[in-house]
């Protein structure tokens, strides 16, 4: 039996993969903890694989504060963002408690997530094997092919971490913490990224979807066999900005009735108005087990988070993307480029531009072949299951 050491950063997005990997290995006999801030991460961890909480909670006024901070950021802004006021901070933290449980629990194997840049240098300084799940694929992907200046950016910042937490300066120019040298698992499939070879440590698992805590009761019947089914979901941090887009697919979707019903995954009460007038037609939820709904849809609509894009087309249903800021734009380029999906703006899409871009992917048929192309590939990547075998071939 070997001792695996999940490390995740504050978010839902990144933490569904990693417990889904580590529940592979923990029904494999496997011993598997989990270590992140219980507030975001307790929820989402099943029984069988153990937490264990990092101190300095981040509550949820913090993290509204950032959510509101960063709302109207976009691009180049955002990046910085991002690495400024969360990674880099977090990464801070990290470095100092992560070192603590690695000296305490003693794994074998640390799995560290792209975005716990701490946790990577801490597994870095223990004779544990460091794994990097890159739960985005957008790094892979050259995403400062037309913006240098940023790569380079982030390039000198890591740097300087490194360096102000103790790291050599020569050590420090030669590591990259977002890339473990012995094993790299990307959520993801090569043909969504630019053609160009990838180092072979690098693997693309697919789909890392897996055990999850259960889910709220979703009303099964409610499904219409005669109409095509659409999604709507922002994920779990865009959702609470986005009333106006989710009104907007909500009308769009009704005015297409006749043959389509959508299920919107929207905050409670934002869209009673709505579902109220047309309950056969329309179903809002603050929750749906999106994985298991999958095979029912015919189409995605949703903001190119990597998770419900892996999710949707590894079931081959093709998408419409909408992305608001962070990797979002890459991924969508990725759906786009791949011909699986159609890409609107997110702050300009009116009812009648969505209908439109739902109305294309489920009418056309290029849509949904290179969505099932693209299935096929995400079930020979092999998913959770592949992502446990190589991080095993790392035990002792």
């Amino acid at each position: 039996m070997g001792r695996i050491l999940f490390v995740v950063p504050p978010l839902t997005g990144h933490v569904n993969p990693a417990v889904g990997i580590a529940g592979e290995l923990a029904a494999r006999g496997q011993q598997v903890a989990l270590v992140g801030h219980t507030s975001v991460v307790g929820p989402l961890v099943p029984p069988e694989v153990s937490l264990i909480a990092l101190p300095g909670e981040i509550t949820a006024e913090q993290r509204g504060e950032l959510e509101a901070r960063s709302r109207s950021l976009r691009g180049p802004a955002s990046l910085k963002f991002l690495w400024e006021e969360f990674i880099l901070p977090l990464g801070d933290s990290m470095a100092r408690d992560v070192t603590t449980i690695i000296d305490q629990w003693r794994p074998d194997v640390v799995v560290v997530d792209q975005q716990a840049v701490g946790a990577a240098l801490a597994v870095r300084r223990s004779e544990a094997r460091w794994v990097t799940l890159a739960t985005t694929s957008a790094e892979s992907d050259d995403p400062y092919a037309v913006l240098a200046g940023i790569g380079n950016w982030v390039a000198q910042r890591l740097h300087q971490f490194q360096v102000a937490n103790g790291v050599p300066e020569p050590e420090a120019t030669r590591t990259d913490l977002r890339f473990s040298e012995e094993l790299t698992l990307v959520c993801s499939v090569p043909s969504l990224l630019r053609p160009g070879g990838h180092p072979s440590h690098h693997v693309f698992v697919g789909c890392a979807a897996g055990v999850r805590r259960e889910s709220p009761d979703f009303p099964w019947t409610w499904l219409d066999s005669d109409r095509r089914t659409v999604l709507v979901s922002l994920g779990t941090v865009t959702r609470e900005a986005g009333g106006r887009f989710l009104r907007a697919a909500a009308e769009a979707l009704l005015g297409m009735s006749d043959r389509v019903q959508g299920v919107i995954v929207a905050p409670a009460g934002s869209l009673d108005d709505l579902a109220e007038k047309a309950p056969d037609d329309l179903l809002v939820r603050s929750f749906v087990p999106q994985v298991d709904l999958m095979p029912s849809l015919d189409a995605v609509v949703c903001h190119a988070g990597n998770n419900t894009v892996c999710e949707a087309l590894s079931h081959g249903v093709p998408l419409v993307v909408a992305p608001v800021r962070d990797d979002q734009p890459i991924i969508a380029e990725q759906v786009v480029r791949a011909g699986a999906g159609l890409r609107v703006r997110f702050g300009r899409s009116t009812p009648a531009t969505l209908a439109t871009a739902v109305g294309a992917v489920l009418d056309e048929p290029s849509y949904r072949a290179a969505a099932t192309r693209l299935r096929d590939e995400f079930t020979a990547a092999g998913g959770v299951v592949t992502a446990a075998h190589h991080i095993e071939k790392l035990l002792p």
